[in-house]
């Protein structure tokens, strides 16, 4: 679901601009492939209730990133733009 979420908002900005589609798409993935050497590096997500700690967050380029971070892996669970109404999760 985070990746089709993804796709559709690389291809939106796409629509605009070449250039930028492709800058959001490395910039987000460069810090997402960043997550596996510090998943603690960014906050709790503020809208997992309850959130047991596991839950984290980042904005980049208006785009609210939350993953989960498991013993062995990191799994994104949400890609939404901030403007959208915060859905608990």
């Amino acid at each position: 679901m985070a990746f089709d979420t993804f796709t559709r908002a690389v291809n939106y900005i796409r629509l605009e601009s070449s250039q930028n589609a492709d800058n959001v798409k490395r910039e987000l993935l460069e810090k997402i492939e960043g997550l596996a050497r510090r998943p603690e590096l960014y906050g709790l997500g503020k809208y997992k209730q309850p959130n047991d700690g596991n839950y984290r967050a980042f904005e980049l380029h208006s785009y609210r990133i939350a993953y989960l971070v498991k013993e062995e892996e990191i799994v994104i669970v949400r890609i939404r733009h901030v403007r959208q109404n915060p859905k608990v999760y």
